[in-house]
């Protein structure tokens, strides 16, 4: 089952990570992805903290379709486990 879009959760400066969330039914499943991967996905921009919400928003299709494959892969980490999301897992 593909997941379906959730809610954006914001940037968490101390890990520098976009944290969202991606819904399996009725379930909330807590995602991440790393500013890196952002950057990286923008051809290595460096957004400031101020710019990643709009980063986000303009990268959000890429990043839950790949946050979808990863949970249906069950390739989750954590605890509780979610799904986080690096450059490495949008290189083709």
């Amino acid at each position: 089952m593909t997941l379906e879009r959730g809610s954006v959760k914001g940037f968490e400066h101390n890990r520098m990570v976009m944290l969202f969330s991606m819904m399996d039914g009725g379930a909330e499943v807590s995602c991440a992805i790393s500013s890196s991967a952002m950057d990286d996905l923008e051809r290595g921009v460096k957004a400031k903290p101020d710019q990643r919400d709009a980063q986000f928003l303009r990268l959000r299709d890429r990043i839950e379709q790949c946050a979808s494959r990863k949970f249906e892969a069950r390739e989750f980490e954590g605890a509780p486990p979610g799904i986080i999301l690096r450059s490495l897992d949008f290189r083709n």
